[in-house]
């Protein structure tokens, strides 16, 4: 199950885990984009299901987890990658973009991670693979003018992580946050003109990384042997520091 699917590393995600022969339950608000990817899934020998989710909804997130047991069963593979980065500088007080960030990055990966933390704990119990792989940012530890609160927001999703392994290590669930650089996606669609002008000037010296090279790095990490967990990646393009 992949959330943020219809774009960017969630749907670059959810090509490559189908092409290695995962059933893959797509979530994200635009369904339409939806339905494109499972097709294209589809054309290609492989198996999707499409659900219309809102993860800032609980009552959504679980209406989307009974669709995919009632289609797939139980879930094994959970990758929380929605997520959105606004400016927004703490002196302007944009406080709903705050809120914005903090539901989205924070509470709505809470959300999930609460829907199917039974499914893969009794997926381990059963002998199975069970993953549970957070997209989080390199602006977790690094520092960015304007974007504390996104900075925050992400430095949350990695620690939840490490802390997520201590009680669910124990039960056979691998937990694998990834911290992407620059990457190529619809992130920059979210700003203003302004700061999205300077982003791609950082980007213009780093370079960026394509969707498809951070989802390579997702699909090898949970194609591990069961008892090999890669707990923390950081993937950047080589010019960034």
């Amino acid at each position: 199950m992949v959330t943020g699917a219809s774009s960017g590393i969630g749907a670059a995600t959810a090509l490559a885990l189908a092409a290695g022969g995962a059933k893959v339950a797509l979530f994200a608000r635009r369904g339409d984009r939806l339905a494109e990817l499972a097709d294209k899934i589809t054309a290609d020998g492989g198996r999707a299901l499409a659900v219309e989710v809102d993860v800032t909804s609980a009552e959504s997130v679980a209406a989307g987890g009974a669709a995919v047991r009632e289609a797939f069963g139980r879930v094994d593979l959970v990758v929380n990658n929605a997520g959105v980065m606004l400016a927004a500088p703490i002196a302007d007080v944009r406080s709903d973009d705050w809120a914005r960030m903090v539901d989205l990055n924070v509470t709505g990966a809470l959300r999930v991670i609460g829907e199917f933390t039974s499914d893969l704990v009794a997926v381990a119990a059963g002998g199975g693979t069970a993953d549970l792989v957070d997209i989080s940012s390199v602006g977790a530890h690094a520092v960015f003018a304007d974007y504390a609160v996104y900075c925050a927001t992400k430095a949350a999703v990695t620690h939840l992580s490490a802390n997520l392994r201590v009680e669910l290590g124990p039960k056979d669930v691998r937990v694998t946050n990834v911290e992407p650089g620059f990457v190529e996606s619809e992130l920059l669609t979210h700003l203003d003109r302004g700061a999205a002008e300077e982003v791609e000037s950082w980007i213009g010296v780093a370079g960026r990384l394509a969707a498809e090279e951070v989802a390579d790095v997702v699909a090898y990490a949970v194609s591990r042997a069961r008892h090999v967990n890669l707990r923390q990646i950081v993937v950047m393009p080589t010019r960034q520091v």
